[in-house]
């Protein structure tokens, strides 16, 4: 079901200050740019950049994905494996579903099906 590490996200007060930084530092333009998310081609991996601040606070904002194939199925698989739900799977864009759950110790697990990235490109 786990395809392997895809994406981390930061939340960012200034999107446009952000990614202004971002690609300096980087050395290379956003592959997704868009005013609710911009997305980062590192190196096979997502550095993503999220400007939703809702309920975050300094030192909660990263949010990790895990790549699968079908993010559906696999939140299905999780939640009957008893993770509980967080963000039900969500089409933001591009064709990338995300979605994430609580595994049992309250730790957030996300998941994301993205058409723009190969298993083979992520090593």
């Amino acid at each position: 079901m786990i395809q392997g590490l895809r994406t981390a996200v930061y939340k960012v007060a200034d999107l446009e200050q952000a990614k202004a930084w971002y690609s300096d530092m980087l050395g290379i333009e956003p592959y997704f740019d868009e005013p609710f998310y911009v997305g980062y081609n590192v190196g096979g991996y997502e550095l993503g950049l999220d400007p939703d601040m809702d309920g975050v606070t300094t030192g909660n904002n990263v949010g990790i994905y895990w790549g699968v194939a079908d993010a559906k199925a696999s939140f299905a698989e999780l939640t009957a494996k008893g993770a509980e739900v967080d963000t039900e799977p969500l089409e933001v864009g591009g064709g990338i579903i995300v979605a994430t759950v609580l595994d049992p110790f309250g730790n957030v697990f996300g998941i994301i099906e993205n058409p723009h990235f190969t298993q083979s490109e992520a090593g």
